[in-house]
């Protein structure tokens, strides 16, 4: 336990299963390129990239639902014993410009399995085909569509990176339209800040085995689409404190080798001085989105509190 008790510190240790996991990454393709040059270049006159696919073998350990909305596909898993009390939308991470990943629909199906809940996972359309605008019309349409039908305050927005960015920017979307809220909010090592301005960053950049400051600048400065990188819009970390004070509970997991810790615990430190109820969950030398390693001990860990904070 670290000495602010708002920040809580679960695994002093890897477990062996994540370092070698991290070893094998390290000698990896990496998911994104290691410089803004090489992302530049992965990026220009691309074939439009797709979706992993969901797992066929899901449809029996699960009820499943597929809808298309504003023409994107949605998929919900339901319990197999009917819908959950509690319902999740879940925003993939990427970059905001890459799609769904293989890895994805096993935590998904785990989220499921562990909190006894439903969850929606919109496909939203990648940047720069298509904009920041289409992203966020589609995590609108989802929301208003499900607490149309389900009580809000017993709906869950959680995402990974860049997609614990867009569950982040919805409630805050909704907070300024004066609308319903969401009961809670789950954030798994969320891209806060687009333009990592903060220079301790720098210090973490050795240690993350998958991203890069400068590779993360320029995707984020596309997703950005000409608006100012300190925009709450654009980087929710700036968010004013009186719409952070109408945040639900909310809880952060992020690794100590994630580039994102250090805003992670700037954001933390800005919800609990607006008075919002927030924690965070630290694992040494835990790469980004640790979670979805499902085998290791650090993801058990993970989604044994997410299903605390889904229950509680």
């Amino acid at each position: 336990m670290l000495t602010d008790t708002s920040i809580e510190l679960r695994s002093a240790a890897p477990s062996l299963v994540m370092r070698a996991v991290k070893w094998v990454v390290s000698r990896q393709t990496p998911v994104f390129p290691l410089d803004e040059a090489g992302f530049h270049t992965a990026m220009a006159g691309r074939k439009l990239p797709l979706d992993a696919p969901m797992p066929e073998g899901l449809r029996k350990t699960f009820a499943v639902e597929e809808r298309e909305m504003l023409g994107q596909k949605v998929v919900t898993l339901h319990p197999k014993g009917g819908p959950g009390a509690w319902h999740m939308i879940y925003f993939h991470g990427g970059g905001f410009v890459k799609p769904m990943f293989k890895v994805h629909w096993p935590l998904v199906a785990e989220m499921v399995k562990r909190c006894g809940i439903s969850v929606t996972v919109p496909l939203y359309p990648v940047v720069p085909e298509a904009s920041y605008a289409a992203q966020d019309a589609l995590a609108d349409a989802v929301w208003a569509d499900l607490a149309a039908r389900h009580d809000p305050a017993r709906i869950i927005l959680n995402g990974d990176s860049a997609g614990g960015h867009m569950a982040l920017a919805l409630a805050l979307r909704l907070i300024a339209a004066g609308g319903p809220l969401p009961g809670k909010l789950a954030l798994f090592a969320p891209w806060l800040d687009l333009g990592l301005a903060d220079p301790a960053i720098a210090a973490i950049e050795p240690h993350d085995v998958m991203l890069k400051i400068g590779t993360l600048r320029a995707c984020g400065g596309m997703f950005a689409g000409g608006r100012a990188i300190d925009d709450p819009a654009v980087s929710p970390l700036y968010a004013s404190a009186g719409a952070l004070a109408q945040l639900p509970p909310t809880r952060i997991w992020t690794g100590r080798h994630d580039l994102f810790i250090i805003d992670s615990r700037t954001f933390l430190g800005r919800l609990r001085a607006a008075g919002v109820d927030a924690k965070l969950y630290e694992y040494e030398a835990a790469p980004h989105v640790f979670m979805a390693i499902l085998p290791t001990r650090e993801a058990k860990d993970a989604l044994g509190l997410l299903a605390e904070f889904v229950a509680g």
